[in-house]
């Protein structure tokens, strides 16, 4: 038993210390790489406010119109769509009040009046047949492409069942025919063209005196949907990274600053459980910043850092009541498995009923707030499941450890 504990408990340092490691220097595997984990965040995790870029706020022109909340979901996954579209994944799309939509995108590369452009243009597709009524509209494409045929850029497309099917009778009876077929964009003529045959296979090209990128930028406009509803730009502003950049250095020295002040208390006043409870907080932290990295829609803004920095003293707080549990019961004469174990049953229960009064505030944040306040709620929430995690399981698996090791002098467990 004894000699298992120290097995089990040399291996999970050994792994940490791994862990860390890879976190913080990464590793290459010849063609393969690991690359450190504050590199990664800082490339694809990092908010407006630390980064720069720009953000522009779109507004419903009419709040009044049928159906107007699902309309507006509907205008935010467009936007979401299109940015996707554009290899801007990590931008954020988001409600804002109830008329609304907010985009960032945390790029100082971009051309703000450009992408707020194209974003904010309509892209109604429709044909038309030769009288003037719409036959087909943007919703009928499945798939539209940019390409390059016979000396011009152009748009290749695919439509649906249902405009394969409209497609192959128009042009069944305009085949051969002086009769036209208008394609138009925001009610302007793109193309408009006759018919030599029947095209059965609905598939077909747009042709409109298309640049490479105005194809492509219509391309992902049909793929991604016209807007539901009328939307007007109401705010574009660029941002600086400068003074975000300066508070995220400060912000690192911080809390590691933190870190070493919050190990060196648990070691004075908790001695080998402080120390269980450091080892726990290190995976805490590479925990947390690898739920900031993956988990998508988060991203690290200015006050998500001080989040971040909040939560690590918050993650040893479930500790300390876990600690005080099991002294009282050694105190009351219990034998050092009895301790912990009844330490970890009665401490539970506030743990938990402290952490979800905080998850909710968290929570609040995240449903209401926008932006940067938004990144705090995200952050504190992550901080506060992962401190439950490490407390609960982390740190219960190790002082089951210590307790096969057969440490049963006091003096190494109070001060």
């Amino acid at each position: 038993m004894k000699k298992q504990g120290i097995v089990t408990l040399s291996v999970t340092i050994i792994l940490l210390a791994v862990l860390l490691y890879l976190a913080l220097f990464g590793v290459s595997f010849g063609l393969r790489e690991i690359r450190p984990m504050a590199t990664l965040i800082k490339e694809q995790k990092l908010g407006l406010d630390l980064t720069g870029g720009f953000y522009a706020v779109y507004q419903a022109v009419d709040p009044t119109i049928e159906d107007f909340e699902a309309k507006m979901d509907g205008a935010v996954l467009v936007y979401r769509n299109r940015l996707d579209a554009k290899g801007m994944t990590e931008a954020t799309v988001q409600r804002q009040g109830s008329d609304k939509i907010r985009v960032e995108i945390p790029s100082t590369e971009t051309d703000p009046q450009a992408l707020s452009q194209f974003l904010s243009t309509p892209a109604k597709l429709e044909w038309k047949d030769n009288d003037g009524n719409v036959i087909m509209e943007g919703a009928n494409v499945v798939s539209a492409q940019a390409g390059y045929s016979d000396g011009q850029y152009v748009v290749s497309f695919k439509l649906d069942d249902e405009g394969k099917k409209t497609f192959a009778s128009l042009t069944a009876e305009y085949a051969g025919t002086s009769k036209t077929i208008t394609i138009e964009l925001d009610g302007s003529v793109i193309s408009t063209a006759t018919v030599s045959n029947t095209i059965a296979s609905g598939e077909g090209i747009i042709q409109g005196g298309f640049t490479q990128e105005s194809a492509t930028t219509l391309a992902m406009q049909i793929e991604s949907g016209a807007l539901p509803l009328e939307i007007s730009e109401s705010e574009v502003r660029s941002v600086s990274a400068t003074l975000g950049a300066d508070a995220l250095s400060k912000g690192v020295l911080a809390g590691a600053i933190g870190v070493g002040l919050i190990v060196l208390f648990m070691l004075c006043i908790y001695r080998l459980p402080g120390l269980i409870a450091s080892i726990a907080l290190m995976f805490y932290i590479l925990i947390t910043f690898f739920c900031i990295l993956t988990l998508p829609g988060v991203q690290l803004t200015l006050p998500g850092v001080a989040g971040v920095i909040l939560s690590i003293g918050m993650a040893v707080d479930a500790n300390v009541i876990i600690f005080e549990r099991i002294r009282e019961e050694m105190r009351s004469g219990k034998s050092l498995r009895t301790s912990v174990e009844n330490g970890f049953q009665k401490a539970f229960r506030a743990i938990l009923d402290s952490n979800v009064t905080t998850l909710i505030a968290a929570g609040t944040l995240i449903i209401f707030g926008t932006g940067s306040i938004k990144g705090f709620g995200y952050t504190l929430a992550i901080g506060i499941c992962v401190s439950m995690l490490t407390a609960v399981v982390i740190t219960r698996f190790l002082m089951k450890q210590v307790v096969k090791i057969g440490i049963t002098d006091k003096r190494f467990y109070a001060k």
